[in-house]
């Protein structure tokens, strides 16, 4: 590429890696306090609920990265067309081509790590994300059931214990079981252990009444016991079968799909809509810097302004990703709908590299030129004091 395209590409991928590292932690936080239940009521570390909601940073960096992409070379165009080094570029016999080069491997390398992210790395971190959370949540005897307080482990199933002896005993528990609609059955216990065996994971209840209430009779019935066993199988790590949705299946599973995996048999439809959006996700950033550079990168003088070029630039990269997001959604229940992607990144990037390999200079509308022209004497006016 030479210096020059060297120098083009360590500036625009160093920018992209600056708007992705700042983007990144900012949407991350708003994500994690979604999930800030693990600390408050399900009663994880802080260490753990990093650990846990950074798994989705991958994620994150996917539906980032080419916005990210697009940033830095509209800043880096942006950059050489205000210092006038696109015009001695091009007035030195440097042709256009010649520049988006540069411009182009950046987009190469970030298609890659797109890429990459989308068939194996976000699949793996949902996967990981999926089995800690389920771990997380369901070991409830050391991190739930803390003493003196109640806590719901899902919604009409609440339990409470006084203390925790030292040696593994649950002092002090009750049991209310609202889940049925039928019965209500509150069980107490004067104290209580956990134990595992080939059927599940019980809680042994000792010394204690279940009150068992149905509906439309006025008084409870009330059993006493020397030893009960509550089964807490379903909310255990050890036993509970984890299914992975169609987001967290790898691209070759999502391209020959499993006959003997119920989830994805299931929902044969959004896998193939999830499969068409992983292959095209590495194709955003090619169209977006073709894009990008056909409205900023041909030669201008600091008179021309660049606001409304690069207005449209976005506008353009807007109407693209919108055409994804809007091929992905209708093609579940129409399979058709998945070739508007396709048709949509043909649509830009053909005419815009034919743009670039001319050196033609793509310019907004000029009704869109006057609107923007007159918004800007008017608000120059209104500047002005009387």
């Amino acid at each position: 590429m030479g210096s020059i395209g060297w120098y083009i590409f360590r500036t625009t991928f160093g920018a992209f890696l600056l708007v992705v590292g700042s983007l990144t932690p900012v949407i991350w936080i708003t994500q994690a306090l979604r999930d800030i239940d693990l600390m408050t009521t399900q009663g994880q570390s802080v260490l753990v609920f990093i650990g846990i909601t950074s798994l989705t940073i991958p994620l994150l960096v996917l539906l980032i990265a080419p916005i990210a992409l697009v940033i830095a070379v509209a800043h880096v165009l942006n950059k050489l067309g205000t210092d006038s080094e696109i015009i001695v570029m091009n007035a030195s016999g440097m042709a256009p081509w010649r520049l988006f080069r540069a411009f182009l491997a950046v987009a190469i390398a970030v298609s890659v790590i797109v890429a990459a992210i989308s068939a194996y790395i976000a699949p793996k971190s949902l996967r990981a994300l999926r089995e800690w959370m389920t771990e997380a949540r369901a070991n409830l005897v050391a991190n739930v059931l803390q003493p003196g307080s109640f806590k719901d482990l899902e919604n009409g199933l609440t339990f409470h214990i006084r203390e925790r002896q030292p040696n593994g005993v649950l002092a002090g528990i009750i049991v209310d079981d609202r889940r049925s609609s039928q019965e209500r059955i509150t069980i107490v216990a004067e104290q209580g252990e956990i134990m595992d065996n080939e059927r599940g994971t019980f809680l042994v209840l000792e010394n204690g009444s279940v009150q068992r209430h149905e509906a439309g009779q006025r008084d409870p019935a009330i059993v006493v016991f020397e030893r009960y066993a509550f089964d807490l199988s379903r909310f255990t790590s050890a036993h509970s079968i984890i299914k992975y949705t169609v987001r967290e299946q790898y691209l070759w599973q999502l391209a020959f799909p499993d006959p003997n995996d119920p989830t994805v048999q299931g929902s044969l439809s959004q896998a193939r809509s999830e499969f068409h959006d992983r292959i095209v996700a590495p194709l955003y950033p090619l169209a977006f810097v073709i894009i990008v550079y056909a409205y900023l990168g041909a030669p201008q003088t600091n008179r021309q302004s660049r606001s409304l070029s690069l207005i449209t630039a976005i506008a353009g990269v807007s109407a693209v990703r919108l055409a994804g997001f809007a091929s992905s959604v209708f093609g579940i229940n129409v399979p058709a709908a998945l070739a508007l992607q396709y048709i949509a990144l043909i649509a830009v990037s053909v005419p815009g590299l034919l743009a670039i390999s001319r050196g033609l200079i793509i310019e907004p509308p000029a009704f869109a030129t006057k609107a923007a022209s007159m918004i800007a004497h008017l608000i120059e006016r209104r500047a002005v004091p009387a």
